[in-house]
């Protein structure tokens, strides 16, 4: 098995290695590889107990997931995000059970609804490749993510109830419910108290290699220690992504850069094994139809199937709507203070920050706007992954469950996942060119950001530059000015990148390398800490952010490798 693993994992990023050469979506790539591949005489039946699936390959997929979402960008989504990742699983899950019951009565209603939320929850893993080939807008995108990271923890915790009735507990909804808010107030509670000890961690370590390590434990010690608290592993590790997600920036950009291509390489590892492992169920799936209620159980899966792509869009239209009403409505009652003059630039203001503004309220209390194209595409994007498969292996092992029952509960979730997978994961990129719903408004308003982002950059340098003036003149003397200028006025006059620093040191005259690298430090440091402040002022998009501080690192390295400081 120990070697089975191995060819499987090699044979995985092999085939994902291929898709991304060509620009094919992984993850369709790498399950149809695997289905084809189940068939071969040679190749054994790999299985692997749900429990350890979920508890070994979810958390660092989920603190990935989380590490790259933006927490602004989450945070104004959060009522769409919610609408989708609980009450659309929750509804998933009564609709599907109330079906699967009624075609398989022998399930029973507690089994029925079981399945349901098994197959509830969506993977946004292929929809959000998919959506970054093919340049869906951000808002889109936010939506798709901030769904996948909430939704497991919706779906576990109903699994949890479920199975628990199923094994004889008697359960009221009122426990259900307490089961509920205990899992996400316990798994946010420790999620964040992970996140701000390993960021602490990473400001006072100066050790990349090592925080980076810790990064990749972190993880599985949050899930755990959170489920053994009656908490949600999942939130947990959400929560602890986000916090750790949002202060990255006020890392050591060494840390920052060990990190990323450290995280992709993991999650092309993880992503490529789940994936090929789908497809290498076919087998025991086979072999679980050799009951005699296969018909039924055939039946069972295409109804099922039929129910999770139809209940995502005959829910999100209406939800869309009703949220919008409800928006008019706040701001309508948000017009009328403002109209009585009850509201002031100075409430809500936070010591170092600007006042908040009337239109920056007006964004506060109202969604990123999305289009009946976008909901078009969030409603097809609802391919199912990892938990589905994890969850259903899991409760084949419930004892209170008899063998028909389980082969079931299998075999639905594995016509689920693969179906979604295929027909909607082939099909969303036809229907994303289809809508015209990929723009460039995002690049456009991107553009006009980073004007204004590196105009204040610019005007701090200008500070920053003065006060080292007399510092440098009273150290070298009126002699080495000349260089200060010729220095001073390249700075401010480019966002240099390596290039421009490499030319800059061959073409002004200078004291020393190091006085000029602390010099250039100090200025990289004022244009991160715009970054922050615009950012912070919610003036500059978290993604945006990310993208030119990763520039600005670009920068520090280019400084730090050619004068051989910080090596």
């Amino acid at each position: 098995m120990d070697a089975m693993l191995f060819y499987v994992l090699v044979g995985a990023v092999a085939v994902a290695a291929i898709a991304r050469w060509r620009g094919w979506p992984a993850p369709l790539l790498v399950t149809a590889v695997a289905l084809a591949a189940s068939f071969l005489p040679f190749i054994p039946e790999l299985e692997i107990d749900g429990h350890l699936l979920l508890n070994v390959v979810l958390p660092p997929l989920l603190y990935s997931a989380a590490l790259d979402v933006s927490f602004v960008g989450f945070k104004r989504s959060l009522p769409q995000i919610r609408r989708l990742g609980i009450w659309l699983v929750l509804l998933t899950a009564v609709v599907v059970g109330l079906v699967a019951w009624l075609i398989l009565p022998s399930l029973t209603l507690p089994g029925a609804l079981l399945l349901g939320a098994i197959v509830a929850p969506p993977d946004a893993v292929s929809a959000a490749a998919i959506g970054r080939k093919l340049g869906l807008p951000r808002r889109i995108m936010t939506v798709l993510s901030g769904e996948s990271l909430i939704n497991d923890a919706t779906s576990l915790t109903l699994y949890r109830v479920f199975a628990a009735i199923i094994a004889g507990a008697a359960l009221t909804v009122w426990d259900g419910v307490w089961q509920f808010v205990l899992a996400v107030v316990v798994g946010v509670i420790v999620g964040l108290v992970f996140g701000i000890v390993l960021h602490q961690l990473r400001m006072r370590m100066a050790d990349p290699v090592v925080t980076g390590t810790f990064g990749l434990l972190v993880p599985f010690g949050a899930y755990a220690i959170a489920e053994h608290l009656g908490g949600s592993g999942v939130l947990a590790v959400v929560a602890m992504g986000l916090y750790v997600g949002f202060n990255a920036p006020r890392t050591e950009y060494t840390t920052r850069q060990q990190e990323a291509p450290l995280w992709l390489s993991a999650d092309l590892l993880l992503e490529s094994f789940v994936f090929a492992y789908i497809g290498l169920m076919f087998r025991r799936v086979l072999s679980d139809l050799g009951s005699e209620s296969v018909g039924h159980i055939l039946l069972l899966s295409g109804a099922v199937l039929l129910m999770v792509i139809v209940v995502r869009p005959l829910y999100i239209y209406p939800a869309h709507a009703i949220a919008r009403w409800q928006q008019r409505a706040r701001l309508r009652r948000w017009e009328l203070v403002v109209a009585k003059g009850r509201f002031s630039r100075k409430q809500s203001v936070r010591p170092g920050r600007q006042p908040i503004t009337t239109e920056q309220m007006k964004r506060r209390l109202t969604e990123p706007e999305l289009s009946w194209k976008d909901n078009a595409i969030i409603s097809w994007a609802g391919m199912r992954g990892v938990v589905t498969l994890a969850t259903a292996l899991a409760a084949a092992d419930l004892a209170a469950l008899d063998d028909e029952s389980s082969h079931a509960i299998v075999i639905v979730a594995f016509v689920v996942t693969v179906a979604t997978l295929m027909l909607q994961g082939l099909t969303l990129p036809v229907l994303i060119r289809m809508l015209g719903v990929a723009s460039d408004t995002d690049r456009e308003a991107d553009a006009r950001a980073i004007a204004a982002v590196r105009q204040r950059s610019r005007e701090a340098g200008v500070v920053f530059l003065e006060a080292k003036r007399a510092e440098w003149a009273q150290k070298y003397g009126p002699a080495e000015m000349k260089a200060f200028d010729g220095l001073t006025e390249r700075m401010v006059r480019v966002e240099s990148d390596a290039e421009d620093v490499q030319e800059l040191e061959e073409s002004v005259p200078r004291p020393s390398y190091d006085d000029l690298a602390v010099l250039m430090k100090g200025w990289l440091q004022v244009r991160r800490e715009v970054l922050l402040e615009e950012r912070d002022a919610d003036n500059l998009d978290e993604e945006v952010m990310r993208e030119l501080m990763a520039a600005i690192d670009a920068e520090e390295l280019a400084l730090d490798t050619r004068g051989g400081i910080g090596a």
